[in-house]
């Protein structure tokens, strides 16, 4: 746990996750509890079915929540899906990701139409809104589970990625050089049912309101034309 900033540290991204899992935990800020262990999503690797004419893109960011609350709300954007890329173990939990021990970044699987939205725009937002210069942190969220990282399916969008990074270099949108990973995707497991639509069902909690909610400002400032209308 990073203490040098409680309010954006994975164990005030927990606090509320006792309520959710119905676990009992220890009072803490707000009435909430700390939690145990919470249940596990029974799933396995996720093979996504793609439906025709819609395509997929795995990308991370820091931590999950804010990355599927930035993502829903962009026009063309289908699902998007908390989980774990690029580790070494299979079907690994919240815990031992966090751990750092498995290899894998906390990343969202994005199915998206490409005739609204393009992988490039998809890649775009991630180098603008989320900071690609930190390594291994996002802000308060410190540790490889929370590296940017772009998971790659095909040599187009190894391309692509890679177009993008140097694109958002060139314009000096961050005063640090992007160290955003572009690598293969090898598998991609769903996370726990808890971190499903975490931000839209927790708004008052904390972490949403002090890390995920200026996120979600900054995208509207800079992509407000690619949102959907709710937003």
């Amino acid at each position: 746990m990073n203490t040098k900033n409680l309010v954006t540290s994975p164990l005030l991204r927990m606090i509320p996750l006792a309520l959710v899992a119905g676990v009992a935990g220890i009072a803490s800020l707000s009435n909430a509890k700390t939690p145990v262990a919470a249940p596990r999503a029974q799933n396995t690797a996720v093979a996504t079915k793609i439906p025709q004419g819609l395509a997929v893109a795995t990308l991370g960011g820091g931590c999950f929540w804010s990355m599927e609350a930035l993502y829903k709300r962009v026009k063309g954007v289908r699902s998007a899906t908390p989980g774990y890329a690029g580790g070494t173990k299979v079907n690994p939990s919240y815990e031992e990701v966090g751990s750092g021990a498995t290899g894998h970044a906390e990343s969202l699987q994005i199915v998206y139409d490409p005739k609204v939205v393009s992988y490039g725009e998809l890649v775009e937002i991630l180098l603008t809104v989320l900071d690609p210069t930190t390594l291994n942190q996002q802000g308060g969220d410190v540790g490889t589970n929370y590296r940017s990282v772009i998971f790659t399916r095909s040599a187009a969008e190894k391309k692509i990625a890679q177009a993008e990074i140097q694109k958002i270099g060139a314009k000096h949108v961050w005063s640090a050089p992007i160290v955003t990973q572009v690598v293969p995707l090898k598998a991609f497991y769903r996370a726990e049912d808890y971190h499903q639509n975490y931000y839209d069902t927790h708004q008052s909690a904390g972490y949403c309101q002090a890390v995920i909610a200026p996120k979600l400002e900054k995208l509207r400032a800079k992509f407000g034309d690619k949102l959907k209308a709710t937003n």
